[in-house]
């Protein structure tokens, strides 16, 4: 299968999916990690520009670490919203990754591009199966199952499926420590270690399911997903 994340920042994929992901590039599946934003704002006393270059530059090394590829970014951080143009750059995401199966934010989470992300990736879902709305690519006619991530911390979160990463629980802390730039700046402005949210979250999710390690997901409530096969790992 092709699996699509699409995070709202470089980063909130490893915080919250990337052992499942790490699990189907395990598996021999074609994963695609998409960030919307450029994470120019995800630090202080560093110019805008410079910092989304950098930022670009550690998910692409994180992505590298389970073979995955990187799509994005459409907007700067903060200044993503559910418009008609923003609309068309996921559309063109999409229809680029050509998904079985797309993974992204809650609606209920706790930061404006987050929201806006899981807006966007919804609509656009719908929109890139049409063979007469016209982009740079051919219509993805599957209409595609999506999955939304578990809130950070979980805050207001009831999960429908879990998926076991107890396997895979390194590879995550692998790819979350590929964001340099980030660690300190989520300790201070946070007020949280970034290995400990991974750590408690983590153990939370699989203390609720009987194993050691797992993400939490629910389904979005759209026609594409009611398939017989199971697609979670």
């Amino acid at each position: 299968m092709n699996i699509l994340a699409v995070g709202a920042h470089p980063d909130d994929l490893e915080f919250l999916c990337a052992g499942t992901l790490a699990r189907y590039a395990a598996a021999g599946h074609r994963v695609f990690m998409a960030h919307l934003c450029s994470g120019n704002k995800g630090g202080r006393e560093i110019d805008p520009a410079e910092l989304a270059a950098v930022r670009d530059r550690e998910a692409t090394a994180a992505a590298a670490v389970i073979g995955a590829e990187t799509l994005g970014p459409v907007a700067a951080d903060l200044d993503l919203y559910p418009d008609r143009e923003t609309r068309q750059a996921v559309v063109e995401i999409i229809r680029t990754a050509k998904p079985d199966l797309i993974f992204t934010h809650d609606p209920g989470d706790y930061m404006p591009d987050h929201v806006n992300t899981s807006r966007l990736v919804f609509d656009a879902a719908f929109t890139a199966t049409l063979p007469l709305h016209r982009s740079g690519r051919p219509a993805h006619e599957a209409i595609v199952p999506i999955y939304y991530l578990d809130t950070m911390s979980g805050v207001g979160f009831a999960p429908e499926e879990y998926v076991d990463i107890t396997g895979f629980f390194e590879t995550k802390k692998r790819m979350l420590l590929a964001h340099e730039s980030q660690y300190k700046w989520v300790q201070g402005h946070h007020l949280t270690d970034p290995l400990r949210l991974l750590e408690i979250t983590g153990r939370y999710r699989g203390l609720q399911c009987g194993v050691e390690y797992a993400e939490a997901f629910r389904a979005a409530r759209v026609w594409g997903r009611l398939r017989p096969e199971r697609l979670l790992p």
